[in-house]
This record gives structure tokens, sequence and C-alpha cells, in this order.
């Protein structure tokens, strides 16, 4: 069985920035892992009872007004942990998130690399 990390596309990247989970009506404050290009890992909010037939929307706050805003599915759970992949996100959110990623990455080839991925996506 191949390990999980070779089969990974996107450079995940550990960031600590005030983040929450919206879904309808109802909102959680969470604590944010590692985000991607295409996705997030968050840590399980407690209490945690969402509708898992709907989508949620995810808003990392980056500083007074900047914030990545995507629309996320919930994919995979894991112990406390709970994996979420980029469903839509808006071009000033994707600006962000792109350059944020390109500061973490230290080969600006791999950057390229990845944005060559997810627009064939």
């Amino acid at each position: 069985m191949s390990d999980p990390q070779e089969r990974r596309r996107f450079k995940r990247i550990a960031f600590d920035a005030r983040t929450e989970l919206r879904q309808g009506e109802r909102s959680w404050p969470v604590e944010l892992l590692d985000l991607s290009l295409k996705g997030l890992l968050i840590k399980c909010p407690d209490p945690w009872d969402p509708d898992l037939t709907q989508d949620f929307e995810a808003i990392v706050h980056l500083g007074e007004q900047d914030k990545v805003q995507m629309q996320v599915e919930l994919r995979h759970e894991e112990g406390s942990q709970l994996g979420f992949i980029c469903l839509h996100i808006d071009i000033d959110s994707m600006t962000h998130l792109h350059r944020l990623v390109e500061l973490n990455l230290a080969d600006s080839t791999e950057m390229m690399r990845e944005l060559r991925e997810l627009i064939e996506l």
C-alpha cells in the first residue's frame, strides 16, 4: 500500500490563523492545522453537529481585512481531524492563498507544478 503523502499532489503548509467553519446559520470556530491550494485540515470542534449532506464555508482570517474564503466539502475524518476539499474559491481568496503557499514553499517550480495540477482538475 502506498504512502498517502506520496499520492498527495498539493503541498500542505502548517498555518496558524483564526478560522471558522460555517454551514447555513451555524458557525464553528476551529483550529486550522494546515491548508493547501485544494483544501484544509482542521481539528474537529466540540460540539460538532453539522448536516453532512450540505457543503461548508471555510474562512481563514489573514489579518484585519484579508481572508481566504472557500466553499468546502468534508472528505475525511480521522480521529480529531477533519479534512475538507475546496469546491469553489473567489479570485481574491485564491490570490491570498497562492501568495501564502508560495511564501511557504522553498521551490518556485513546485508552486508552478501545483498551479498546473489545480488548473487540470
